[in-house]
């Protein structure tokens, strides 16, 4: 069910007047069983999958803390009988034990995400070794990736992994861990909640609260604005450009660059806003998964600005642990006295180019994303090592730093080259991708920016000025709410303002928007996750 679709909004109507009519203490109760039927519409046996999920973590989560109670308990009433060498054992062994079922809830849970989106990957690359000896193919197995599969699997365990570290209490409930797992504005596309700020919210008691509901109103409406009149224009072209690589090279590269980078922001970020903006509405706060990306000045702080929860959830779960694991302490101290400076940075940039690894797996199951990863890994390795150079080239020209000039070079320097990076994702063929990098310089051909070329590309010239207009709107808005979003602008002038700005995106929507058959929007983009 896309968030784009009549289908949704049918939906979303239905529960959000059922929901204010309802007793609050039921409010909850009655999320649940809208999440459920939400994911019912992807397939009832998606409910097996994300039920395996719920009811393992759940009640693992409930062992790991009961063990953590009652071993503090223990503690609390033989603390002193006991030796610094007895405690110190004894905490060694308790913590192997809460371990061992984190370890075994992980490995159950990651192993199905690894069965189910993974299998004809692996299979398809042995297949490939193996037609290098003449030796026979391993069958492909026909598997559907449920729906919201990556982020239900990253929300739950990183809740598993914080009640093991003792951030967060166990919840008791089944039911409402299963809200928590399944809550249906996030679960196709993200943000990926942490439990301590979500559970804030989420089980409450929320009463009607007009200007709450006006600006997720708002928010959602942007979102569809962004979906519908920018992402979904766009991607017509893009699909023209795509299909016939070879045609459309040289400066043709260039505009996929640009035209992809703004149809996945328009398309993922409109998605988030309605996650949001739904959730306002029903007075569940979300957490934010974008600052204004296209700002940044390197590649490090982009990817701290775009999708926010999935770079601090890779951090904090991955890199930071793997930081201090013992293997990489070892790898540190060896290199320390070894290789001079580059030397004490080999772990962390070991570490970093694994969870770069990491997170282009996540993205896909194809070597188009692993590349992806490795790259924005090495962008980033080599952007630090460099920063000796950075401060002496500074040194020398003082009056560059942080001026507004010297800034926009960073900002556009960074677009484009996370931009040339991102195409692995359009072409999806890394040797293609490269290729159509390489022609920029060997084929311009700039003619085609003025010879009528792009009016050949599906859409027509009253859709690229609507395009424009819409990608121009969103960087207004971005520019006005560096300091406070534009919809809390307008509400602080008037809630009759906040009303007629949904009016607005409502008319703009429906009158500029591209749909599809029946009134269905294209899939998002990350719903492929």
């Amino acid at each position: 069910m896309s968030f784009a679709s009549t289908q949704f909004l049918v939906f979303f109507a239905a529960l959000f007047l059922l929901y204010y009519t309802i007793p609050q203490r039921h409010q909850w109760k009655l999320l649940l069983a809208g999440s459920l039927i939400f994911y019912w519409f992807a397939g009832w046996w998606c409910l097996i999958y994300i039920g395996v999920t719920t009811v393992t973590v759940c009640l693992t989560a409930r062992k790991i803390d009961s063990l953590a109670q009652a071993q503090e308990a223990w503690f609390q009433a033989h603390r002193d009988t006991l030796s610094k060498e007895e405690r110190k054992a004894q905490k060694a062994r308790d913590k192997s034990l809460r371990f061992r079922w984190l370890l075994a809830c992980l490995l159950l849970n990651f192993g199905i995400l690894a069965v189910v989106k993974y299998t004809n990957f692996v299979l398809g690359n042995v297949n490939a070794v193996l037609a290098l000896f003449g030796s026979g193919q391993l069958p492909a197995v026909s598997m559907v990736l449920p729906m919201g599969i990556s982020f239900y699997t990253f929300q739950t365990t990183g809740y598993l992994i914080d009640v093991y570290w003792r951030k967060v209490p166990a919840q008791r409930s089944l039911g409402k861990f299963a809200l928590f797992a399944t809550f249906f504005p996030q679960l196709i596309q993200g943000p990926i909640s942490r439990y301590g700020d979500l559970s804030r919210t989420l089980y409450g008691e929320h009463p009607w609260n007009a200007q709450q509901i006006a600006m997720g109103a708002e928010r959602v409406l942007w979102g569809l604005a962004k979906k519908l009149i920018v992402a979904d224009r766009l991607a017509i072209p893009l699909r023209t450009l795509v299909s016939s690589p070879e045609e459309y090279s040289g400066v043709y590269v260039l505009a996929v660059i640009f035209l992809y980078a703004v149809q996945l922001y328009a398309d993922f970020t409109g998605g988030i806003d309605i996650t949001i903006g739904a959730a306002q509405m029903l007075g569940v706060q979300v957490t934010e998964n974008f600052v204004r990306p296209f700002f940044s000045k390197n590649a490090a702080e982009y990817w701290r600005r775009w999708h926010i929860t999935m770079g601090t959830w890779f951090r904090d779960y991955l890199f930071y642990p793997m930081s201090v694991s013992k293997p990489i302490l070892k790898l540190h101290q060896r290199c320390r006295n070894r290789f001079g400076r580059f030397g004490k940075h080999v772990s962390v940039h070991t570490c970093s180019l694994i969870l770069w690894f990491v997170t282009g797996v996540w993205h896909g199951a194809s070597w188009n994303f692993i590349v992806w990863g490795l790259l924005n890994g090495i962008v980033i390795i080599v952007s630090q090592e460099m920063e000796p150079l950075y401060d002496k080239f500074h040194a020398r020209f003082p009056s560059l730093k942080g001026s507004w000039g010297w800034d926009l070079v960073q900002v556009l320097r960074t677009f484009w080259l996370m931009g040339a990076i991102r195409v692995l994702d359009v072409y999806r063929d890394v040797p293609l991708t490269f290729r159509q990098l390489g022609s920029v310089v060997t084929g311009f051909r700039p003619q085609v920016l003025w010879d009528g070329s792009f009016l050949e590309l599906g859409i027509g010239a009253g859709d690229w000025l609507v395009a424009a207009a819409g990608g121009g709107a969103m960087l207004v808005c971005s520019l006005l709410g560096r300091r406070k979003p534009v919809r809390e602008r307008l509400l602080d002038h008037s809630p009759h303002l906040a009303w007629g700005g949904c009016v607005l995106l409502v008319l703009l929507t429906l009158i500029f928007g591209v749909y599809g058959i029946g009134f269905d929007a294209t899939q998002f983009i990350y719903n492929q996750f």
